[in-house]
């Protein structure tokens, strides 16, 4: 957007605490330049020439950064500094970019996984920006629509991985046509002055998770506004109460 930004992030601590201590520093390489002992020590030719209490140096150090590769902290630091940087850049100024630090909520279940992203997806249409997901620029829906034209999925994203089954390759669990309906219909609901009507396409994924279609109608446009830190399908009945009672009153 034209003042913030919004990211649904997946924290991967197993295959972080997998890789070796190399894998490690070249993964922290691609963002930092780091101390001189990192780079001899990924260097075949060089590492065998260090003491053992260098290699311990580096080691200890390679626990550091493993433990920020999937800190949200370090993500945000480190996606906000490139994005001051380049706009300090445009206008020609320095100084802080952000107005204050990013605010976070856990997805504690599938459905609130698929609520937020359509939340992120449709945030250039609910603001007048765009007028269908295909159009919306800087988007992950949009980057998903191109590639699936060609039958494929955005490297840059987490692949959808299909429905719940054993031996499921690591991914988003559901169909990336099923996400593509249900983020399409969720944006008429939340643009009436669009024409035309969607069928209900989606009703096996809104089976899956349990929501019927006002139940995620509901959860959709409350994930800045009636859920704080956490999001799941508990909270939302919480959410329709309050609802009811603003509509009583």
């Amino acid at each position: 957007m034209s003042n913030h930004t919004h990211v649904v992030l997946r924290i991967n601590q197993q295959k972080a605490d997998t890789l070796s201590t190399q894998e490690i520093i070249r993964r922290w390489h691609k963002l930092y330049k780091g101390m001189l002992l990192c780079q001899r020590y990924i260097k075949p030719e060089e590492s065998d020439a260090m003491t053992e209490a260098e290699v311990e140096t580096v080691k200890a150090l390679a626990e550091v950064y493993r433990k920020r590769l999937y800190d949200i902290s370090w993500f945000m630091r480190l996606l906000n500094e490139y994005i001051a940087r380049q706009a300090n850049k445009e206008d020609d100024c320095t100084g802080h970019f952000w107005e204050g630090r990013f605010k976070s909520q856990a997805l504690l279940d599938e459905a609130s996984l698929t609520a937020c992203m359509a939340y992120v997806d449709l945030n250039p249409i609910r603001s007048g920006l765009a007028d269908s997901p295909e159009s919306s620029a800087h988007t992950s829906v949009q980057q998903r629509i191109n590639a699936a034209k060609l039958n494929q999925q955005p490297r840059a994203l987490l692949p959808f991985a299909g429905n719940p089954r054993r031996n499921m390759p690591d991914g988003l669990p559901f169909r990336i046509e099923d996400y593509l309906a249900i983020v399409d219909l969720t944006g008429r609901h939340f643009t009436p002055g669009k024409h035309g009507k969607i069928e209900d396409t989606t009703a096996s994924i809104l089976t899956r998770v349990g929501l019927e279609t006002a139940d995620w109608q509901a959860m959709v446009a409350g994930i800045e506004t009636e859920f704080k830190t956490t999001v799941s399908i508990e909270k939302l009945s919480l959410v329709q109460q309050r609802v009811r009672r603003y509509r009583a009153a």
